[in-house]
């Protein structure tokens, strides 16, 4: 397979749409996270390329339902949705980000938004596995739910898409 094929395939899957059952739950906590928290100001950061934070994880979020949906896996769907929304709940724009750490963002990130998510939820042990394992290998310490290591393989695929093939980037219509 070429590269070109193969970004074909991954762009057709990016075309599909989960099961009406799991696409009304998957917008229901989309629409309670931005209603009770800051979540929504997380669009004014840019994450990868020209996607904001709060499209990354939207994008996360929704792929991993979609993997989740396909290969027919064992999740709690609330947990997860939750969890892959908040990942990346930081609330500052990291390019910009004033180092008040020897670490770079990359290593640093997930525990501010882990704390920002404690402070607008309370989080379920999955939600806080989710959060804070989610850049492993970066950080050392491995996800140990499979919501964990869900939301932590697809943040790669969907940070590779977003910032090396931005064309290839899935558009998610929110309803």
């Amino acid at each position: 397979d070429t590269a070109s094929s193969i970004l074909e395939r991954m762009r057709f899957v990016s075309m599909k749409r989960l099961s009406d059952e799991h696409e009304t739950l998957f917008w229901s906590i989309y629409h309670t996270v931005c209603h009770v928290s800051r979540f929504s100001d997380s669009d004014k950061n840019i994450q990868h390329g020209t996607t904001s934070v709060l499209q990354h994880s939207l994008h996360v979020a929704y792929y991993s339902c979609l993997l989740v949906e396909r290969l027919g896996l064992p999740v709690c769907w609330e947990d997860l949705i939750r969890g892959a929304l908040l990942h990346d709940y930081f609330l500052y724009d990291w390019h910009h980000y004033h180092k008040t750490s020897l670490l770079p963002h990359g290593f640093t990130h997930p525990v501010t938004a882990f704390r920002n998510a404690s402070a607008d939820f309370s989080l379920t042990l999955r939600e806080k596995n989710i959060i804070l394992r989610h850049m492993f290998p970066l950080t050392p310490v491995p996800p140990t739910c499979l919501e964990g290591w869900l939301v932590c393989l697809t943040d790669k695929y969907i940070s590779t898409l977003e910032t090396c093939f931005p064309n290839m980037t899935p558009v998610i219509m929110k309803p």
